[in-house]
């Protein structure tokens, strides 16, 4: 009963978010030492029993999103508020629980804790923190290459991550609470800049909340994991969605904070600009200086203020392709060089490394070319076709620019996940069915201890071949319950196409 009701998709949820955290708190993300003593580790017996329980809770939650995402492309939804409420009784399990699937939030902390101390976070990694330091706890349990590794953040992350040690005084637990708090606060702003860019763009509302916020990815990764990239895309959205509200100037600073955060949220002040030059007037030269030039020039405003002011400088420039310097196997282009770079050296004596980059270099000028042609279909229609709604091209350049990284994380996919949710229509879409399969299979890439063991890509392989067979299937007719188990009759909403 529990595929046909929105209710039961509410439980099955709850029940399996409760699974992960639970099985967390033996076999997450543990530091390495942590005075309290609440997350030490308890044997190799407890940490398989937790990683088992965490994994049948993350499977029990990819179906119940997924059933809930089937009764909403087959039916009415339950509502907005209903599905809020979802998230929140889906996220709250988390709050609490150690870090999952990712040991990154103690190099967030280190790095806060660099800061306070005055060094230059870089230039150094988290390893130049003495034993007395308020991040050496930290510091301990950062994963090996991060170690040495300058930090690829901006400032505003930095100065958040600072705050949080100075208000802890970097105590592991409280430290890592601190962050988590940052993460939800993260997640409410995407939940509400989702909802309001649905409204802009004549989507589902539900149907956005369902594929952003509710998507096991964002809570595993956002909530579960503390990542960033949340807080970026929160800000990001939130920042076009006033430009869309008549407001690109004030957008365009909110997104400079959102690059402040990470970097590729850069992409969301092409769109903006764009936004304005469809709603000017007069020749196109003139519209396009305008349009484009103004949000430029109010994001390094921000950028350059956020920089000086927080006392970190403009370093953040000379760090931002350290993250691709790490092999991960989700880099398609990275993938490539490597192999491309292995067969050169067998056959002509080539330095690996040479050919690898260059194969990566080419996949960003690749990127480059795809998110042009998407800025010029933002403005013009194509083969019959209408131009592309500035949001939607907002996704699809951030997919793509994912899809050709020289690095990849499978949290990378939220990007631009997020911007196309917004614009959903009520029904399925070949997008919106890859961007579904591609979420089911990527939570299983990393264990709950944040490695990255080969079975996660057999386990993902796995849960995106029975979603594809399941997407076969017609979507179950509806037996959504509201709030007193009210039933909601079936019936599809009248919801317009993005512009």
């Amino acid at each position: 009963m529990w595929m046909r009701s929105a209710t039961g998709a509410r439980r099955l949820g709850t029940a399996g978010a409760l699974a992960v955290a639970a099985g967390g708190t033996v076999a997450g993300a543990l530091p390495v030492r942590e005075p309290w003593g609440l997350w030490a580790g308890y044997g190799p017996a407890a940490t398989t029993a937790g990683a088992v329980l965490a994994y049948t809770g993350l499977t029990l939650l990819v179906l119940a999103w997924w059933a809930y995402g089937r009764l909403l492309a087959g039916g009415r939804s339950p509502g907005v508020r209903y599905t809020l409420v979802t998230l929140g009784c889906w996220a709250a399990p988390l709050v609490l629980a150690p870090p999952l699937h990712s040991a990154d939030v103690y190099s967030y902390i280190a790095q806060g804790a660099m800061v306070l101390e005055g060094h230059d976070v870089y230039a150094h990694g988290p390893s130049v923190l003495g034993p007395d330091s308020s991040g050496a706890d930290a510091a301990a349990s950062v994963g090996g290459h991060w170690t040495d590794t300058p930090a690829p953040y901006g400032p505003v992350f930095l100065l958040l991550a600072k705050a949080v040690v100075a208000g802890t005084g970097g105590i592991l637990v409280p430290a890592v609470l601190g962050m988590r708090l940052l993460a939800v606060a993260a997640l409410v702003l995407v939940a509400w800049a989702v909802r309001g860019l649905a409204a802009e763009c004549g989507a589902d509302p539900s149907r956005a909340l369902w594929l952003a916020v509710l998507n096991p990815l964002l809570l595993l990764h956002v909530v579960g994991g503390m990542h960033n990239d949340g807080l970026m895309i929160g800000l990001m959205l939130t920042g076009v969605l006033l430009a869309l509200r008549g407001r690109p100037l004030a957008g365009s600073a909110v997104v400079a904070l959102a690059v402040m955060v990470k970097s590729p949220a850069v992409l969301a002040l092409l769109f903006i600009g764009l936004i304005a030059v469809r709603r000017s007037e007069g020749p196109l030269a003139r519209r396009l200086v305008k349009g484009l030039t103004g949000p430029a020039l109010v994001a390094a405003a921000v950028v350059s203020a956020a920089s000086l002011l927080g006392g970190t400088g403009f370093g953040w420039l000379r760090t931002q392709g350290v993250a691709g310097t790490i092999h991960t196997p989700l880099s398609l282009t990275s993938d490539l060089g490597q192999a491309a770079g292995l067969a050169a050296r067998a056959l002509t004596g080539a330095e690996l490394t040479a050919v690898k980059g260059a194969v990566q270099s080419l996949g960003l000028a690749a990127a480059l070319a795809v998110i042009a042609f998407l800025a010029f279909r933002t403005l013009y229609p194509w083969r019959g076709r209408r131009a592309l709604d500035p949001v939607y091209g907002l996704g699809l350049a951030l997919l793509a620019l994912v899809a050709l990284s020289p690095m990849v994380q499978p949290w990378y996919l939220l990007w631009g996940t997020t911007a196309v949710a917004a614009t959903v229509p009520a029904g399925d879409s070949g997008l919106v069915r890859v961007l579904t399969v591609l979420s089911a299979g990527l939570v299983y890439e990393t264990a709950p201890s944040g490695h990255t063991p080969p079975y996660g890509f057999v386990l993902g392989a796995l849960a995106c071949a029975v979603a594809l067979v399941a997407l076969r299937r017609r979507p179950a007719s509806p037996v959504l319950t509201g709030p007193g188990g009210v039933t909601v009759p079936p019936g599809r909403p009248s919801v317009s196409r993005p512009r």
